[in-house]
């Protein structure tokens, strides 16, 4: 009896915990890269895949505003309570410790109160738009591992951009869209995370959910990674093994979550109504009391040290590796390709040590992208054979097609080409010039093709514009929708309302619709006009 009793017991809670813990905390130890055994042949090393533990990434970062006079407090203003947006006699003044509110309190550790919290000038000059760039760098390629958080204490945006770079702020990329209404501010559906799957995880997408204009009791806005995450290892991350499989095999996965640097676009501030109110001004800013960014430094999983040291981060590299991100082998141990460590199979994965160089052929100078090289009788030269990490040329000093050279990275980087990253829609291919620039259609601009020349806009791709407000005008009282047609009044048609449907229905009647009365009246004025004239002297 006790022993059932004691089962039920037992059961339940594990029933509770799983409720209260929808994600393990853990996802796999891998945090020893070597452990000593004993064989036949006596102790020996035993090697396995390993990695840092996952920490707050917001302690060793960098944080950049632009424009760099954009806080507020310089000189001192007012601006309206948060609570209430028409009780505006609340004051920021950098010269006073208690009034002001620098970037730094963005991430101040003491509670993470909400009274302590960064705020921008108030939008004083409308209509010029109020827009800020929040750069966060950590000169460290990293791996998210939670949610990235931002919570506002002003009202979450009306429209905002999170970008990453993974060349250390050389080249952005989108991570998400925010914004009231997508379609308008973006042009793009909206969407939520829930709406995506495994084939479509990678998509970017722009989200209404966090953006719900002036409310003090919504102030959170999320980037999900831990969902994201579940669409391969289950609800609850359990199935672990598919996630990392996925990671391992998946290149483009396991860079979507890989940043050097986040950028935070915040291009309007919390309206919360359809038109912003003119005579209180002071009522709109941008605040953030905290930003969240979970992670751990990329080591390639051959490290489960990152030491923080003169404001850089690097890895302690096991396996015979070395680098920033143990990316290459060391000298006297490349007898076989560098190759990253592995999470299967779980639990202790693979750790592709380098190993010690055996013999080399002539001057098989590859900058470590090959240990391979070959030799060409015909041109009496050495060339290097598979190049990896992009790379291609003699010495794999060149980069493959639809990669361009990082600028930032040494030639022996493992990310010295990165993807060029260029709109399908937009350019003509997915290759791009020395400086990451796309090959752009008919009518498309932008580094990477995702843009538009005037007179045309985007739909699938930048079209021509069939009617604007500005040289294409839609007549006769017509208006034009998302410059791609004209809405016509019932008695007109054409591409621009310049035809009357009646002509098109076989002709307009002499005495009736209003054509014939609009016919009718220039030829009522000159009768009047004759009429009202003196007689004609010769």
């Amino acid at each position: 009896m006790y022993l059932s009793r004691f089962l039920s017991i037992h059961a339940l809670w594990v029933t509770v915990s799983s409720v209260m813990q929808p994600y393990p905390l853990v996802w796999g130890h891998y945090d020893v890269c070597k452990t000593q055994i004993y064989t036949e042949e006596g102790k020996v090393w035993d090697y396995m895949a390993c990695q840092p533990e996952s920490t707050d990434m917001t302690k060793y970062l960098k944080v950049r505003l632009d424009p760099p006079d954009i806080t507020c407090g310089d000189p001192p203003e007012t601006f309206c309570a948060m609570g209430n947006p028409y009780m505006c006699n609340n004051e920021c003044d950098a010269s006073t410790p208690e009034l002001a509110h620098p970037p730094e309190l963005m991430f101040d550790f003491e509670g993470r109160h909400p009274s302590t919290f960064w705020q921008s000038a108030t939008w004083k000059d409308y209509p010029k738009p109020l827009q800020v760039n929040i750069t966060l760098s950590w000169s460290k390629t990293i791996e998210l591992t939670d949610n990235i958080v931002i919570t506002f204490e002003s009202g979450r945006p009306d429209q905002m951009i999170l970008e990453k770079s993974l060349d250390y702020g050389r080249t952005w990329q989108p991570y998400q869209y925010y914004a009231t209404d997508c379609l308008d501010a973006f042009h793009m559906d909206p969407k939520s995370v829930k709406d995506l799957s495994q084939h479509t995880v990678l998509e970017i997408i722009c989200t209404e959910e966090y953006s719900t204009g002036y409310m003090t009791n919504s102030k959170i806005i999320h980037f999900e990674i831990k969902d994201r995450f579940a669409f391969f290892a289950g609800p609850w991350l359990r199935n672990m093994a598919s996630l990392y499989g996925q990671l391992d095999t998946t290149k483009k996965l396991r860079d979507f979550f890989t940043v050097t640097d986040l950028r935070i676009r915040l291009l309007r501030p919390a309206v919360g109504e359809i038109y912003v109110d003119e005579l209180h001004l002071a009522r709109y800013f941008y605040a953030i009391s905290d930003i969240k960014v979970h992670g751990r430094c990329k080591c390639n999983l051959h490290a489960t040290v990152c030491v923080y040291d003169n404001s850089k981060l690097a890895c302690e590299c096991e396996h015979n590796t070395t680098g920033p991100d143990c990316g290459k082998c060391k000298k006297n141990y490349q007898g076989r390709p560098w190759s990253p460590g592995s999470y299967l199979p779980i639990p202790k994965g693979t750790a592709n040590t380098c190993i010690p160089s055996i013999s080399s052929i002539g001057n098989c100078e590859c900058f470590g992208h090959s240990n391979r090289c070959s030799y060409i009788d015909l041109l009496n030269t050495v060339i290097c054979v598979s190049c990896k990490h992009n790379t291609r040329g003699q010495h794999c000093e060149l980069c493959r097609l639809g990669y361009f050279r990082n600028a930032s990275a040494q030639l022996d980087d493992e990310n010295v080409c990165i993807d060029c990253y260029c709109n399908p829609l937009g350019s003509v291919h997915e290759r791009c010039n020395g400086s990451g620039f796309c090959e752009c259609k008919t009518g498309t601009t932008g580094p990477k093709c995702d843009e538009c020349l005037p007179g045309n806009s985007w739909h699938a791709g930048c079209q021509p514009n069939v009617c604007d407000n500005e040289l294409l005008h839609c007549q006769n009282g017509g208006t034009c929708h998302n410059n791609v047609r004209c809405l016509c009044p019932a008695a007109y048609t054409g591409v621009l309302c310049e035809k009357l449907r009646c002509e098109e229905a076989g002709g307009c009647g002499s005495g009736s619709g209003p054509g014939a009365s609009a016919l009718r009246r220039p030829a009522l004025l000159v009768t009047a006009l004759l009429a009202t004239a003196g007689p004609l002297v010769i």
